[in-house]
């Protein structure tokens, strides 16, 4: 496969800075054509799934079903009965990670995409365009046998003529070359100023044209010092002023339980390891990689890092959206209560307690637990609120008042 380097971390970066910048809103000829791609639900092998499927916009670029979300958290193939094993996570905010790497200084793992890191961003020097590509494949996702079958969708569909005056008339001829075309051009539209607004209530309060209730400010407050949320979801513009992107592309072990709702567990056709399997995270997939196996064990477990920015975003409080690399947690309440208290409650037992309030349950995987930043944070409830309040300026789309 041919390595493509016109869509570098760097370039990534300096895209959103613009996006956050511009108030234009229309799209390039690329970024139309990402766009185009992004939404096709013919690009997957029953022509019923699209990469919007899985990362709506009206909930934040990730999945928009509260049936799924209230229970299993994974979405279903484009094939009926496969079910993936994780959460789709939001394809927003994200065309800034860096290509995969091992910080020496720091000892941890920065960039990539997928909750494991699988696009690192060595195969179109773009982790946002590895990823883009990823699912097409996926016999759990879109199911495409292989590069050869995406690119003849996309060269024979409605949006081959843009394709071609996109990449060159040449485009389709090669089918390594198209098939890291499509992965750039979807990269593209998510890291357009369409998709990454920075126009919430958040960036308003950082432009001066907002004021923060109370209770929020007493959350970015905790967010940024006691509930220690900002150590890796930073909060405070770069050092050019670009905005943040609440998340520092590491990867960490919370200790989530397991979802014992996702439907992967229960087919043996895709699953042979059935209730037995376990998500072991950026670990499992280093331990694939000759290069990084070493570092493997000290990272099972532990999952990207991602972005907060539309976290709280959806059409309407009563949809219910799922958090935690498997869905486990179905609020941010929630979510924030467990990152206070998953060590300051037991272990939940056979003798019963209601997770949350009398015990948390294991986690799935015990190793190299986070136990330094989170689990016995000692927030009150009204801490926890106003937390969960300021989440809730981080959603785009935010209407500055006249």
């Amino acid at each position: 496969m041919m390595t493509i380097k016109d869509f570098t971390g760097v370039v990534l970066v300096s895209v959103l800075i613009h996006a956050a910048s511009s108030t234009a809103t229309e799209l390039s000829p690329k970024e139309q054509l990402g766009k185009n791609l992004f939404f096709d639900a013919n690009l997957s092998l029953n022509r019923n799934q699209s990469c919007g499927t899985c990362h709506a916009p009206e909930v934040g670029w990730t999945g928009p079903d509260a049936a799924i979300n209230r229970a299993g958290a994974v979405y279903e193939a484009s094939v009926p009965g496969r079910f993936g094993n994780r959460k789709p996570p939001s394809s927003a905010y994200v065309s800034a990670s860096p290509t995969l790497h091992y910080d020496a200084r720091t000892k941890t793992f920065v960039g990539g995409s997928f909750w494991d890191g699988r696009a690192t961003g060595e195969l179109l020097g773009s982790p946002a365009a590895d990823q883009a590509v990823g699912p097409f494949l996926n016999p759990l996702e879109q199911a495409l046998p292989d590069a050869a079958a995406l690119v003849q969708r996309v060269c024979s569909g409605n949006d081959a003529d843009r394709f071609k005056a996109v990449w060159g008339q040449s485009a389709c001829n090669d089918v390594n070359k198209a098939f890291g075309y499509i992965g750039l051009s979807i990269a593209a539209y998510e890291g357009s100023s369409v998709v990454n607004r920075f126009d919430s209530k958040f960036d308003a309060y950082l432009a001066g044209t907002a004021r923060l209730t109370p209770q929020e400010q007493d959350g970015l407050r905790l967010f940024q010092g006691k509930a220690k949320c900002a150590q890796c979801h930073t909060s405070k513009p770069g050092s050019n002023k670009q905005p943040p992107l609440f998340t520092d592309f590491t990867y960490d072990n919370i200790g989530v339980p397991r979802n014992p709702d996702n439907p992967f567990y229960y087919h043996r056709e895709i699953n042979p390891m059935g209730a037995a399997w376990i998500d072991l995270g950026l670990g499992g997939f280093l331990q694939t990689q000759a290069t990084y196996r070493p570092y493997a064990q000290a990272n099972l477990g532990k999952h990207k890092v991602p972005t907060l920015r539309n976290v709280a975003q959806r059409p309407a409080a009563s949809l219910v959206k799922a958090y935690g690399h498997n869905g486990y947690f179905k609020s941010l309440k929630e979510i924030v209560h467990f990152y206070n208290s998953r060590d300051a409650l037991p272990v939940c037992g056979e003798e019963g307690g209601k997770a949350g309030v009398d015990c948390w349950p294991l986690p799935e995987v015990a190793l190299n637990l986070n136990r330094g930043e989170m689990g016995h944070l000692g927030l009150t409830d009204a801490e926890e609120d106003a937390i969960v309040a300021f989440l809730g300026t981080l959603s785009d789309g935010f209407v500055v008042p006249k």
